[in-house]
């Protein structure tokens, strides 16, 4: 018999480790350019228009790492995997959502499957790695949208495991 999301799961916890979500352009190196990872998690929840599915919950926001997601190493997935357990092992923790670059999505979302695969099954509990193509603070950024959208993902009964969207 498999464990239950508690009742009792009344947080999310949003992990964030950089990427262009994160960015903010850089007029002076000419039209696009951006540097990945500049804004802090707390930045881009402020303001953001919450899913009705999450009426009732909290949204406590950690920053694992800060950088440009083809710079991803070893020590980040090591400390991002350690986070993800802590969080997901709390009663009181729904799901863990995690903004990330687009260059190494896949391979994070993969390493955090077989990581935290026996751990996710017991507690049928979801991570949910989002993304964006354009930096934060794009007069088009879609990383807003993409991490409404990811918040809503994360509460529908059905999400299990480790899912990933841009």
């Amino acid at each position: 018999m498999q464990a239950k999301t508690s009742d009792k799961a009344q947080k999310i916890v949003v992990l964030g480790t950089g990427g262009t979500i994160a960015g903010l352009s850089t007029p002076e190196r000419g039209a696009g350019a951006y540097v990945a990872g500049q804004k802090p998690i707390e930045d881009l929840l402020v303001g953001l228009t919450i899913p009705a599915a999450l009426t009732g919950l909290s949204i406590e926001s950690e920053q694992v790492a800060q950088i440009d997601s083809k710079d991803m190493d070893v020590p980040v997935w090591q400390a991002l995997l350690r986070r993800c357990r802590y969080w997901l092992e709390q009663a009181e923790v729904r799901g863990v959502l995690i903004t990330h670059g687009t260059d190494t999505l896949e391979e994070t979302a993969w390493l955090l499957h077989l990581g935290l695969g026996p751990l996710l099954r017991a507690h049928r509990k979801p991570v949910v790695l989002t993304c964006a193509m354009r930096p934060a603070d794009a007069p088009d950024a879609d990383g807003p949208g993409n991490l409404r959208d990811a918040l809503q993902v994360l509460v529908d009964p059905r999400a299990q495991g480790v899912l990933a969207g841009g």
